[in-house]
């Protein structure tokens, strides 16, 4: 789960994320998730982001 230890990283992660997205080719829009706990779908217990774009987000989000 995210803590405030994790404040720094998780903003070089937001960071990087749109970085990413750039050399994606998502400069119209992009979404970033992450997942936080047992009920937020979390699975794998380290600090990370999943970056989702190429396609129109519907939301509620599925």
């Amino acid at each position: 789960m995210a803590e405030e230890r994790h404040f720094e990283i998780l903003g070089c992660l937001l960071y990087t994320a749109k970085l990413v997205a750039k050399l994606e080719g998502l400069e119209d829009g992009f979404r970033v998730v992450i997942n936080d706990g047992p009920q937020g779908c979390q699975s794998v217990y380290h600090i990370h982001v999943h970056l989702l774009g190429g396609r129109q987000m519907n939301w509620p989000p599925g």
